[in-house]
C-alpha cells in the first residue's frame, strides 16, 4: 500500500485517539459486556447486544487507526524547505478575485481535512490548483458554482 502524507499534528491527533480508545473505551466495553453476562441470559439481552456491537465498533475502529499510521509518511511543515512553493502541510494565504475575501487554508491529509478549522485536503480541487504556486500567482479552481480564480498572497510553513 502507498504512503499517505498526514502532518504531525494529524498524525499526533490520531496516536492520541488510538491511546484512548485501548485505555478507556476497550476496557469500557469489555467491563460492560461482562456486566451484561451476569444478567443471564444472552439470547434476548439488550445490553449484551449493544456492548458487543460497541465491541466491534471499537476494535475496528483500533485497527483503521493503527493502519493509517503504518501507512503514514509523517511531514513536519516547519521542517519544509519548498523555496515559497505550495506543498503539503504550507499554510496558504488567498484572496478570491471576485469577492475580495482573504482566506487562510493549511494542505493536508484526506483524514485531517476540517473546512471550518481552514485544513483543505490535499485531494480537494482548490489544493490540486494550489500545489506548485508562488505567493503573487493565480489559481483556478473549477468549484460546484463554476469557475473560482483565487491570488496566493503568501506561502507559510509552519
Amino acid at each position: 500500500m502507498s504512503k499517505v502524507p498526514l502532518t504531525l499534528t494529524g498524525a499526533e491527533k490520531l496516536r492520541a485517539e488510538l491511546h484512548r480508545l485501548k485505555t478507556i473505551e476497550r476496557p469500557s466495553v469489555i467491563a460492560a459486556i461482562a456486566e451484561a453476562r451476569s444478567h443471564g441470559d444472552l439470547s434476548e439481552n439488550a445490553e449484551y447486544d449493544a456492548a458487543k456491537e460497541r465491541q466491534g465498533f471499537v476494535e475496528g475502529r483500533i485497527q483503521e487507526v493503527e493502519g493509517k499510521l503504518s501507512n503514514a509518511q509523517i511531514i513536519d511543515p516547519k521542517l519544509l524547505d519548498a523555496g515559497g512553493r505550495c506543498v503539503f502541510g504550507a499554510t496558504v494565504d488567498l484572496e478570491d478575485q471576485d469577492s475580495g475575501d482573504a482566506v487562510t487554508y493549511q494542505i493536508v491529509g484526506e483524514d485531517e481535512a476540517d473546512i471550518k478549522g481552514g485544513k483543505i485536503s490535499v485531494n480537494s480541487p482548490i489544493a490540486r490548483a494550489l500545489i506548485g504556486k508562488f505567493a503573487g500567482d493565480m489559481a483556478q479552481v473549477m468549484a460546484p458554482g463554476g469557475l473560482r480564480e483565487y491570488e496566493v498572497l503568501d506561502v507559510r510553513y509552519e
